[in-house]
């Protein structure tokens, strides 16, 4: 009998690292760098990071953060000064040979459980309007996101985008 290959949703775990660095080096051009030694903060500060793993090896993850974690994110401090309660979504990635596989809906899914058990009420995060990011901005606004206002750093333009749960 042909068994069906099953993929795991999961907290991250430290044995995850290396993996979780790789992928973000896959889409370091529309995310910031990330090192061990930053990956070793966020995950200690994230109120929300999980991985899909496909076949022993993991296919995507989503860092998140909730006002007042201890992050410094220029674009984090942008929705602290104007919301009350959020959880920002510092990166979510597909690893490119899982795309197309609905691995982020999967991920966002599971985060707006998690603000809801939480009574976490909207989610936040930016995306590259300048570069520009179609992808993740049709992916976004079909969850339901909006934009509230846009922000220039380091030579680029950020979407600003929440979505009220």
């Amino acid at each position: 009998m042909a068994r069906m290959s099953a993929n795991l949703l999961r907290d991250a775990a430290r044995p995850d690292w290396p993996s979780i660095l790789i992928l973000n080096e896959e889409s370091v051009h529309f995310l910031s760098p990330m090192d061990e030694a930053k990956l070793a903060k966020w995950s200690a500060a994230a109120s929300y990071l999980r991985v899909i793993e496909e076949a022993g090896q993991v296919a995507a993850f989503l860092l998140a953060f909730r006002r007042g974690d201890d992050y410094a994110g220029v674009n984090f401090a942008w929705f602290t000064q104007r919301y009350e309660d959020f959880l920002y979504v510092d990166r979510v990635v597909v690893s490119p040979g899982f795309r197309g596989r609905k691995f982020a809906d999967r991920l966002y899914d599971d985060l707006d459980a998690f603000a809801r058990a939480r009574a976490i009420p909207r989610i936040t995060c930016e995306v590259n309007a300048d570069p520009p990011n179609p992808v993740s901005l049709r992916f976004h606004e079909k969850r339901g996101f909006r934009e509230v206002g846009r922000e220039g750093y380091a030579g680029k333009i950020v979407s600003m985008l929440q979505r009220p749960l």
